[in-house]
Parts: C-alpha cells; sequence; structure tokens
C-alpha cells in the first residue's frame, strides 16, 4: 500500500507554504511545480492548473530573493545612505523607490549611520543579496575608497550620488553644489552683505568642499577679500551653527552676512544672532542649505537651497539601469549635475534683488 502524501497546512498555520509542501501534496517534483507557476511550455494545461488551484487554496507566495541567488540575478536595487531623517535623504530614496518601481525592479536600503565600517558591512550585504546594481551616497567618515573596488571586481554596477568619490572615472548623480554656494552667497552680496561668514562642512566630502569653492567665487567676482577667518569648519549640526556664531559675533569685526553649507548649522546661527538681540536679516543676512522642512516655520523663514532631492533619485535610477543594460559591455563613466534651486526667504531679504540669480529663483513668502 502506497503511503499517504502529507497534506499542506492551511493558511492560517503561522509556518508559510513552501514551493516543497505543495509537490507533496500533488506528488509531483518541485521542478514542475516551479514550471508550472512559470507557465513552462514542458508542463501540460491540467498540471498548470492542478498547481495553481493549489497555491491558490494555501496563498503560496514565492520566495523571489531565494530565486534570485539561484538564478545569480534578481531584480532588486540596493541603496547605501549616510542616514534616513530631516529631508533630504528620505525624499531622494523615495525618488528612487518611484523610478525603480516604474522599471519593475524593489529596493533594499541601508544605512551607514556615517559610520564607514557598516558602509562596508551594508556593501558585503548587498552583494550577498545578489542585487542587480547599487546606490550610495558616502558616509561621513568615509576617506578610503577601496572597499568600493570589491564590488567592481564582481562586475557590479555602482552609481554614487550626492556624496560621491572624486575622479572622473565614476558613476555619479550630484546637485552642482559650486552653483548652490554661488548664488547663494551672490544673493546676500546683492542685499548689500560685505562681511559674509561661511558655515563650512567636513572638506573631504566634495558636497561642503563645493558649496565653499562658489561662496569664495561669488565673493572673488563682486570684488570682496576672501577672508578665510570668516570661514568656521563643522559637522553642520544645528549646536555647532550656534558655536560657530558665537565665534563670529565674538571679533572684533564680526559679519553682516552669513552663508551655511547646511540648514541646521544655519539654524543654530539664527538661534545665536537672535539671542544676541541682532535683527535677522537687518543686522545680520542668513541664508542655509538643503531646504529642510523647517526652513518655512522659523521666524524669519529661512533663505535655503532647494537639492531636487526626487529628481535626483530618480536621475541616480535611470543612470544605474544604463549601466545594467550595457551588461558588462564597455560603459564610459559619467556624472549628471543638477541645478540647484535658490529659494529667498526672509532670513535674507532687506530689498529686492536687482539682478536675477544665473540658477533658479524662486521668492517664497511665509
Amino acid at each position: 500500500m502506497a503511503p499517504r502524501k502529507k497534506q499542506v497546512s492551511d493558511s492560517n498555520n503561522s509556518n508559510p507554504v513552501s514551493m516543497a509542501d505543495l509537490a507533496r501534496e500533488l506528488g509531483v517534483s518541485m521542478t514542475t511545480i516551479s514550471r508550472a507557476l512559470s507557465d513552462h511550455h514542458s508542463i501540460g494545461p491540467a498540471m498548470k492548473q492542478k498547481v495553481l488551484k493549489l497555491a491558490k487554496k494555501y496563498n503560496y507566495q514565492p520566495n523571489r530573493l531565494a530565486s534570485a541567488l539561484r538564478k545569480g540575478k534578481s531584480q532588486l536595487l540596493g541603496i547605501v545612505v549616510p542616514y534616513i531623517e530631516g529631508r533630504f535623504f528620505p525624499s531622494v530614496v523615495h525618488g528612487i523607490e518611484t523610478a525603480a518601481s516604474k522599471a519593475g525592479y524593489n529596493v533594499i536600503i541601508c544605512q551607514s549611520n556615517e559610520d564607514v565600517a557598516q558602509e562596508r558591512r551594508n556593501l558585503d550585504i548587498l552583494l550577498s543579496a545578489q542585487v542587480a546594481g547599487i546606490l550610495v551616497s558616502l558616509s561621513r567618515t568615509t576617506l578610503d575608497y577601496r572597499h568600493f573596488d570589491k564590488v567592481r571586481s564582481r562586475g557590479m554596477p555602482l552609481v554614487f550620488f550626492d556624496r560621491v568619490v572624486e575622479g572622473d572615472n565614476v558613476n555619479a548623480v550630484i546637485l552642482d553644489d559650486q552653483e548652490g554656494g554661488y548664488v547663494s552667497t551672490r544673493h546676500l552680496i546683492s542685499q548689500g552683505c560685505r562681511r559674509i561668514a561661511h558655515l563650512a562642512g567636513p572638506q573631504h566630502l566634495n558636497i561642503y568642499k563645493n558649496r565653499r569653492q562658489g561662496y569664495f567665487d561669488a565673493l572673488r567676482e563682486a570684488g570682496l577679500p576672501e577672508d578665510e577667518s570668516l570661514v568656521m569648519y563643522f559637522d553642520m549640526t544645528q549646536q555647532e551653527g550656534v558655536e560657530g556664531m558665537r565665534q563670529l559675533l565674538a571679533s572684533d569685526n564680526p559679519p553682516d552676512g552669513v552663508f551655511a553649507a547646511g540648514d541646521y548649522s544655519a539654524l543654530g546661527a539664527l538661534q545665536e544672532a537672535k539671542r544676541q538681540g541682532l535683527r535677522v536679516p537687518e543686522d545680520l543676512a542668513i541664508a542655509g542649505f538643503s531646504n529642510e522642512a523647517f526652513t518655512v516655520i522659523t521666524e524669519p523663514t529661512l533663505t535655503t537651497i532647494d537639492q531636487r532631492c526626487e529628481e535626483m533619485g530618480q536621475a541616480a535610477v535611470r543612470l544605474l539601469l544604463e549601466v545594467i543594460e550595457a551588461d558588462g559591455r564597455p560603459f564610459t563613466p559619467r556624472q549628471v549635475a543638477l541645478r540647484p534651486e535658490l529659494l529667498v526667504r526672509e532670513s535674507s531679504v532687506r530689498h529686492l534683488e536687482e539682478h536675477a540669480s544665473s540658477a533658479s529663483v524662486a521668492t517664497e513668502k511665509a
């Protein structure tokens, strides 16, 4: 007498039904089940119908990751970001997910938490998951880029965004941060500021180095001195904005304008200026960078640069898909640069600008 087949547990069971369970109940191989579910030509209509009926009965869900590992490829894109808070990175990731979904991909999101060691672990995880390609924005502590050589040696498509590896031999999507620093500083100059300080970020990161360069470009164009004593280097936190502003205002010749490379440091500068009794923008005009959500509710509202976050995410996916579709064929690395948008608000406006900015300019009311 033949042994009875083991019945698949019902869909209320906490253990999910597997392909092996379906194969046991029907008395066929897992290969038959797999081919029937994928509508393979080698499986007859009657068997396909039996498999589909049983799969529906038990709410069978295929393990797509396991399938990807067997095939050596997947419809997954890996993302490594420094953190997911504030406005910038969540908005970029939203843009990535939107573009990836339209192209038939899902995403795996990893955070480095500004730690290069965690960034390395993230890359190992994504390589093990056999993702189709990886998108990366560098951590603040990434000074050595050799861990990306491992990604390239595997032939894994790789695109950087925002914080990128320096050099021409990388695929990257960036904001034109130098232009952003330039138009912000030129705006402050147009408002009558002649001694403009800069709260600068870590200079090993391209975004902060380029914003600082744009600041100096605008000063030079206006015939104003490039005074390094007016440049303060910090990690762009709110508290460091407070400390930087405190030091600047304690000098014998304090600034009449501040361009901060990040909105949090600009917020700290605004708070300290008001604490010391200065009127903003009359005594001190302030401009930030990033268009964080709080910039429209500060008092006064904060002039800033919008980084076109979702567009950056979508552009990064488009570039990554181009690399994926090249499928190992020669692909000339390229960089895509988005133009910044200056959002002029109350913290910097002393009078109307006589000349429009060369970048996109928007004037917003509170």
